[in-house]
């Protein structure tokens, strides 16, 4: 019998990519997203789409009983939805953080509490929380945006040593550069806030970054493909990790002292 998915962020980028391959090989996959509008070809590959923001309560709760209610069960929870706001810290507006958190780690715990229950009962499941190379490595202007994928990380951990006694499993995806819109909308947005202030230098540095590296970013398939191996494996890897220099940046981040790591990364960013 086909696994039944829930997919969040499925109207773009990575969510889109994994929703649309895992449906071509076999899952059952149901794609939820705001922009209900945007994932209609989604059922040319028999993806559901449902309607989903992350940040309100009655839509989370409504999306997890109608998947419950038509297929009997969510036997992989894969969040992919998220938002990159930048600035600097001191421009950002809290309403904006607050936002960010919301969307990028508090929805994210608010879905997997309500598939827990149905997962326990059934000794089985899979819960993969897309993190990033972010989760590990800080990047100036882009405070909240890191604080809430050190979060996911952090969550994940612990998560995953109190669920593991029920058959479930927690997989955590660092993704390196790959090709989203999230990259364009979070550099118009640190334009947005910190382009005309005293940070504006090295927001015209980071912006500049991020313009050369959409360049060199990898199709959002290679990153479906790693989803579907931890999703598939009897016994995964706590992390998988891939696109663009996702494994040199985390090696150096794991070599290298603060100090270091602090030089090597600004250098990149004159």
């Amino acid at each position: 019998m086909a696994k039944t998915v829930l997919i969040t962020g499925a109207s773009a980028g990575i969510g889109k990519a994994t929703a649309i391959y895992l449906a071509q090989n076999g899952y059952n996959v149901y794609g939820a997203a705001r922009r209900i509008d945007t994932m209609q070809s989604l059922k040319e590959n028999g993806i559901q789409p449902i309607a989903l923001d992350v940040s309100k309560e009655e839509s989370i709760v409504a999306c997890v009983e109608k998947v419950f209610k038509e297929a009997g069960s969510i036997d992989v929870l894969i969040n992919c939805a998220g938002l990159g706001s930048y600035g600097a810290l001191e421009d950002v507006p809290m309403a904006e953080a607050r936002n960010q958190l919301e969307i990028n780690l508090f929805g994210v715990a608010r879905l997997i509490q309500l598939v827990l229950p149905e997962m326990r009962k059934n000794r089985y499941g899979k819960i993969v929380n897309i993190s990033s190379v972010g989760g590990k490595v800080g990047l100036p202007m882009g405070v909240w945006y890191h604080a809430s994928k050190f979060a996911i990380e952090g969550l994940s951990d612990s998560l995953r040593n109190e669920v593991r006694q029920f058959g479930i499993d927690v997989i955590v995806v660092e993704p390196g550069g790959t090709k989203s819109e999230m990259t364009a909308i979070g550099a118009r947005d640190l334009m947005r806030v910190s382009g005309a202030t005293v940070y504006k230098e090295l927001a015209n540095s980071i912006h500049k970054m991020y313009t050369d590296m959409a360049k060199n970013s990898v199709e959002p398939i290679v990153i479906a493909k790693l989803i579907k191996k931890g999703v598939e494996a009897e016994h995964p890897k706590t992390r998988y990790i891939g696109g663009a220099m996702a494994k040199p940046m985390l090696f150096l981040r794991k070599m290298l002292s603060d100090k270091l790591f602090d030089k090597m990364l600004m250098s990149q960013m004159k």
